[in-house]
């Protein structure tokens, strides 16, 4: 017998959280809304809110043996256990869904019955989450590392209402509408702009700092722990009005009128906001309705419109991965008043009000399906890229990434000295040992760096790796993920007669089974080493280093990497930030980085060194990707080396032999040259060619000046790999 189910807390004894609790509440009343997405750190209850909510929702009647939760009034004509005859219903809860993190493509959206199909020889479809989550809700944890072609599909399931499933055989089409909530913490990374943009509300909620709110937080926290069904006993009266509340606005929803004016209020708010295509426009006005269904109006008011703008425009003003997402409060007021002008403003000619509603919802249907979709990506450059090459090393035409248009060249600054641009690191020109950070030249769309050979790391858009998902490349005996049907048809097909096979269905061995072997792309561990001593304090040259660094960054985030930073300067190296997946940090400390002083660039590779040594261990299947931005003009040795020429040829054989030790582990490395000038001395090539890596200039690294796609290593290394 099966324990029954421990309660969950109850919705109504969550303490704050207003915004977010109203954004469930709303996408519960419509849930044509979109979903909500719920950005917070860590421990603020986000993922109990949600699960509390499932409890409120209507207790659904459903086709009795249907898997897909037809209703029996208006079944789904192409449910594929239909079609089905007039029956009574059965009644069951709504349920809660959840998807892992570590879910793959075919229990997401279902497939094949291998059982059946290799046992009774039938075509059989296996249901997947999108099909248990129908008509309830569908909740994914850490959505932002979740594997973003799952992302794509469980998203455009939520805004078509629908999945289809065209794999191995089958293709079936199925109704799949649930409220879509994903919680996430922005520290660990954040998800795409273009994926953003797909849910309908997001909601940014933090841990309040007032003693009384926390201290009542704990105090239920606690009373629930110690009397899971007593504590919920406690608030079921409270939940039990909510839940027909809940059923009431979403019985009279569909009558709420929405007013020409509130209309162009809403359309006036989201021209103000300057936001990409119709959908946020399209949000808007389902939730200010569903808003003034709420509290019970026939009609929506500007109080509905203001409500929905704070929960439906925050997200979608994010035009680049370093923004910031939210609205700040003086601009949606001042927003708001100038919305209210055009609301004011009667309609130039209304007589097609009721044809220009109709249309309205056609294009909402079709934004969908249709917008916010990538442009095609090549093979090299998985979907939303940003920017690799083409790879056969053709021009690189793909769609500019964010900050888009042509990528300025870093700027060439003429070299008073003939050295590059620096002045001597000793004696009387020595430049500031600690100059105050130059503002970074203009972003562009960087080219591809990957890393050689074929991993099996983290999922992510950089370099080739075999994964669960992805294109099949080949079938194998010993290694792959899922059963390759046609070589194990093939392999059992020669012994079905000494087998004594009868009937439909094959006799199958173990020896008979085919894995595939399937080869997509991986995330890699991009650390920056950044040499910020006096050589490279120019302020033109710094200002094109950070450009570049933070156009990598954004790379970094557009290809799923983690990355670190090292700097160093003076007479030491400093972790500036530990590898992480926030990007948003690392390019936070790279506007805020200081220059001056010697440079180290032994301590600095040594430093590499010990970080990839500790990542390896923490993270062995990422595999690391190296990049050093510098002039190679070392002038501090790793330990005591002496003084004046002594000590600065016992600078570059330290940087060599810490150079050799990289090379040693296998590392792959991109080294940048920084140096400028009508002179230059070539110094940061001998450095890569110590490394086993490839030298580029810095106005190499952008994708529109130089076509093709940038190996990380030498073809030697490449080959060895």
């Amino acid at each position: 017998m099966t324990a029954p189910a421990s309660p969950r807390y109850p919705f109504t004894a969550v303490v704050g959280h207003d915004d977010m609790r109203l954004a469930l509440l709303l996408n519960a009343v419509h849930p044509r809304i979109g979903g909500v997405l719920v950005r917070g750190e860590k421990g603020t209850a986000k993922s109990t809110v949600v699960r509390a909510l499932a409890s409120l929702l209507p207790a659904l009647d459903v086709v009795p043996g249907c898997r897909f939760g037809c209703e029996p009034r208006r079944p789904d004509p192409r449910c594929p256990d239909g079609p089905h005859a007039e029956v009574s219903g059965t009644t069951r809860p709504a349920e809660l869904v959840e998807l892992p993190v570590g879910a793959t493509e075919d229990r997401l959206v279902g497939s094949l019955d291998l059982e059946r199909a290799l046992t009774e020889g039938v075509s059989a479809y296996q249901p997947g989450l999108l099909a248990a989550a129908h008509r309830g809700v569908l909740y994914v944890d850490e959505v932002n590392l979740l594997h973003d072609h799952l992302v794509d599909l469980l998203l455009d399931a939520a805004a078509m209402g629908r999945a289809h499933v065209e794999r191995e055989g089958v293709s079936v089409t199925h109704a799949a509408s649930f409220l879509l909530v994903g919680t996430m913490n922005p520290e660990e990374g954040e998800l795409r702009p273009q994926l953003l943009d797909r849910f309908g509300l997001t909601v940014q909620v933090a841990a309040s700092r007032d003693v009384t709110t926390r201290t009542e937080v704990v105090r239920r926290r606690l009373a629930f722990e110690a009397d899971p069904a007593g504590f919920a006993e406690r608030w079921a009266a409270e939940d039990a009005a909510l839940a027909r509340r809940i059923a009431d606005a979403r019985s009279t929803v569909e009558s709420v009128r929405l007013p020409d004016a509130e209309l162009r209020r809403i359309s006036a708010l989201c021209a103000a906001f300057d936001v990409d295509g119709m959908r946020a426009d399209l949000v808007l006005a389902r939730t200010a309705v569903a808003h003034a269904a709420w509290r019970g109006a026939d009609e929506v008011a500007e109080a509905d419109v203001e409500a929905a703008a704070r929960l439906a425009l925050p997200h979608r003003r994010r035009r680049d991965p370093f923004d910031e997402p939210g609205v700040e409060e003086d601009q949606l007021q001042q927003a708001l008043e100038d919305a209210a002008q055009h609301a004011e403003q009667e309609p130039a000619d209304d007589r097609n009000a009721g044809d220009d509603q109709g249309s309205a919802d056609d294009q909402g249907s079709a934004d969908d399906q249709d917008s916010g979709e990538e442009p095609p990506e090549g093979p090299d450059d998985g979907p939303g890229g940003g920017g690799g090459g083409a790879p056969d090393g053709g021009p690189d035409d793909g769609p500019d990434g964010p900050g888009g248009g042509e990528a300025p060249t870093p700027p060439e600054s003429p070299a008073p000295n003939g050295d590059g641009g620096s002045r001597r690191e000793d004696g009387p020109g020595q430049a500031p040992a600690n100059k105050p950070p130059a503002a970074p030249a203009p972003a562009f769309r960087a080219r591809l760096l990957e890393v050689p050979g074929v991993g099996e790391g983290a999922p992510g858009r950089r370099s080739r790796a075999r994964s669960r998902s992805g294109q099949t490349v080949r079938s194998s005996t010993v290694d792959g993920h899922g059963v390759h049907l046609p070589a194990t048809l093939i392999a059992a097909a020669p012994h079905q007669r000494t087998r004594g096979r009868s009937g439909p269905g094959l006799v199958l061995h173990r020896d008979d089974v085919r894995r595939s072997v399937r080869e997509g792309r991986e995330g890699n561990l991009v650390l920056f080493a950044v040499d910020a001593s006096g050589s490279m304090a120019a302020r033109e040259r710094m200002s094109a280093v950070s450009g570049a660094v933070l156009s990598l960054l954004r790379d970094a985030y557009q290809r799923r990497d983690k990355v670190g930073v090292v700097t160093f300067r003076g007479d030491q190296a400093e972790l500036a930030l530990p590898p992480t997946s926030s990007v948003e940090i690392a390019a936070t400390r790279m506007r805020d980085l200081r220059t001056g002083g010697r440079t180290p660039l032994a301590t600095g590779l040594l430093k590499v060194h010990q970080v990839i040594g500790t990542e390896r261990t923490r993270d062995p299947r990422r595999r690391p990707l190296l990049v050093l931005l510098t002039d190679g003009k070392a002038t501090v040795p790793a330990g005591d080396g002496g003084t004046g020429r002594a000590r600065a040829k016992r600078a570059v054989q330290d940087s060599m032999r810490a150079a050799g030790l990289l090379a040693g582990l296998g590392v792959a490395s991109v080294v940048v040259d920084c140096e400028q000038g009508v002179v230059r001395l070539g110094l940061a090539a001998k450095v890569a060619t110590a490394l086993g890596g490839a030298c580029l200039r810095l106005d190499e690294l952008s994708a529109d000046a130089v076509a093709g796609v940038v190996r990380a290593a030498r073809g030697t290394t490449a080959g060895a790999a």
